[in-house]
């Protein structure tokens, strides 16, 4: 085992102690599961994998730990996933995983539910588990007979690993990719959901002078009071120093937002797919491109008026691609929710896409408040 996955165990007692007593009614299944493999979705590996649940995983493009990967396969779990995979390596690395024909499937943005659902599901599939709000979404435009727990539907986990690990995870990415000072940046976030607020916030607290695009006006509000200014896309671009994109919508990033944009501008990706930016839009209105370090990492795009605007490791999730992922607390709160939650599928949860029942979600919160307390 990686010192890395070590020192993740190390700090995951909440999801050691929920493996342990969903054991009875995980263990002796097949679980396909699609999340970014890194040390602490490692941990959860071993953890499942010592209780006897088979894993079959693989990860999403741009985001693998290659170090961690080869860790899991010295364990004996089959892993399908490098970090230099792209979207065809991805669409073949989930058929490998399903191919299983698991019992249970945790999943991440949705495309390994989406594509066992469209295949066929096995008949002894019980149902799953997805990650993301932007898979909660895809799933719900489904017709889906089999219950699927969407995490981050959870309260618990919006405010935990949403707000304080993701904020705290995206700006040290940035500080990684960029090496640049906070303290006096202007920094526009479009999205002011509890990601696009973690990211705010900590901004903010680093000294950054922050300004928010969100259309909801009571996310509008709250922003307001939580010290940011608020205006349209092209207000709050006008004079951004970094963009964060935290909305989890394809082409938010667009013509208009780019000719907006100041010279040197940074965009940096916060929502699970890289489809934020419009890779059509920005394609047509780059005159050449510029390569600062490793090829994606920092790409300057010279458009025609002679502005460059640097995207950050191609719109991907920056707290994955240029950091290690959010904190271990925080990731041993969501994935003791994912836990708890495929104990609940596997033990006769009601059919549909759903959110994490509410024993769970309070037991796990009364458990937090007693580790921190």
């Amino acid at each position: 085992m990686s010192s890395s996955v070590r020192w993740a165990l190390e700090h995951m007692p909440l999801t050691a102690t929920a493996v342990e007593e969903a054991a009875p009614l995980l263990a002796g299944r097949r679980l396909a599961m699609c999340l970014h493999v890194e040390p602490k979705t490692a941990a959860l590996v071993t953890l499942l994998a010592r209780a006897g649940v088979e894993v079959t995983l693989t990860g999403s493009p741009g985001t693998t730990h290659d170090d961690v990967a080869a860790a899991l396969r010295d364990l004996g779990v089959a892993v399908h996933t490098r970090r230099a995979d792209d979207e065809a390596d991805h669409a073949r690395n989930v058929a490998r995983v399903l191919a299983c024909e698991p019992d249970l499937t945790l999943d991440n943005g949705a495309d390994l539910t989406l594509s066992l659902l469209r295949s066929g599901a096995p008949s002894g599939w019980l149902g799953g588990t997805e990650e993301t709000t932007t898979g909660g979404v895809r799933l719900r435009e489904e017709r889906v007979a089999h219950p699927i727990v969407v995490i981050n539907d959870s309260r618990l986990k919006l405010l935990v690993e949403n707000e304080f690990g993701v904020g705290q995870s995206v700006v040290q990415g940035f500080l990684n990719a960029t090496n640049l000072m906070v303290p006096g940046m202007r920094a526009a976030v479009l999205g002011y959901g509890p990601c696009g607020k973690g990211v705010a916030d900590t901004l903010s607290r680093l000294g950054a002078r922050v300004a928010v695009c969100e259309p909801d006006p009571m996310r509008a509000l709250q922003a307001i009071l939580d010290g940011h200014r608020v205006g349209s896309s092209t207000e709050v671009l006008a004079d951004a120093q970094a963009v964060f994109t935290a909305t989890g919508a394809p082409g938010v990033v667009g013509a208009e937002e780019l000719a907006a944009l100041p010279d040197g501008a940074l965009i940096a990706g916060v929502g699970h797919f890289a489809w934020e930016i419009d890779a059509a839009a920005l394609r047509a209105a780059t005159v050449r491109t510029v390569e600062y370090g490793a090829p994606g990492r920092r790409t300057g795009h010279v458009l025609a008026d002679g502005r460059e605007v640097v995207v950050l490791d191609q719109g991907r999730m920056l707290n994955l691609t240029a950091a290690t992922g959010n904190s271990i607390q925080a990731m041993d709160l969501g994935l003791t929710l994912q836990v708890r939650s495929l104990a609940a599928v596997a033990g006769g949860l009601a059919p549909g896409v759903q959110p994490v029942p509410a024993p769970v979600e309070h037991r796990i919160a009364t458990d937090l408040v007693a580790r921190l307390s």
